[in-house]
């Protein structure tokens, strides 16, 4: 929407003219959302990058609490059978941790997907060429571009985190129950592997935002001229 400013015509002859888009921040999300429904299949496919390495930091953050659990009822059956598991066990150790290996293959995993996110919305960006030059044309601000990618993302990453983070933790719970028995479902206490979904979950939003930041920099920043030239 443009504005003019009449004030002071005497000694300012040339009007200022002011770009401004003036929206609530629920037609932001609408908007957010369409845009989303519109390209279902290609976010899907984001987003499962996404689900699968939350996933798999879910089911090793609950595998350890389970062990945890496990080893605080000081039964040393319970012990020797984590032992047998793979857990490396010192005879003084009170707590399990995940081993390096899984670590390193969490934080590899986690990498990975955040270059998927970057590749999917850079091709998102030259899709949304038309679109975004078409806004810009309108009025639309860089920060209303960026404001809109991220908003995106976040519902992408809202989605994909929640699945992955519960699908990861259920496999885990149901692994160890074959493993170890129904008590590997009441020696854990429950708040702590509510804390490592909670944990999951907030990551895989963290590494959708940080995934999008520099398409949409790329999408605010393109000049409309040049965005509404582009052959589809």
């Amino acid at each position: 929407m443009a504005t003019i400013d009449r004030s002071n015509t005497a000694t300012a002859p040339q009007p200022r003219i002011h770009r401004q888009v003036v929206l609530p921040l629920g037609k932001s999300f609408e908007i957010a959302f369409n845009s989303i429904r519109v390209r279902f299949f290609r976010s899907l496919i984001t987003t499962m990058s996404l689900v699968l390495a939350v996933s798999f930091l879910s089911f090793v953050s609950v595998n350890t609490d389970v062990a945890n659990g496990l080893l605080s009822t000081g039964d040393p059956a319970l012990r020797q059978a984590l032992i047998r598991s793979g857990y490396d066990l010192a005879p003084e150790d009170t707590r399990a941790d995940s081993s390096p290996k899984q670590r390193w293959i969490v934080i590899l995993s986690l990498l990975v997907c955040v270059v998927g996110i970057v590749n999917a919305q850079l091709m998102a960006v030259t899709e949304r060429f038309r679109e975004i030059g078409t806004m810009k044309c309108l009025g639309a601000l860089d920060r209303f571009i960026l404001r809109l990618f991220l908003l995106e993302a976040g519902m992408q990453g809202l989605v994909g985190a929640g699945v992955g983070a519960l699908s990861g933790a259920a496999f885990a719970l149901l692994g160890n129950l074959l493993r170890f028995g129904t008590r590997a479902l009441t020696t854990p206490a429950g708040d702590e592997i509510l804390l490592s979904v909670a944990f999951a979950t907030g990551v895989g939003c963290l590494l959708s935002v940080l995934g999008v930041l520099y398409p949409a920099f790329v999408a605010a920043r393109m000049q409309p001229v040049e965005a509404m030239r582009v052959e589809q």
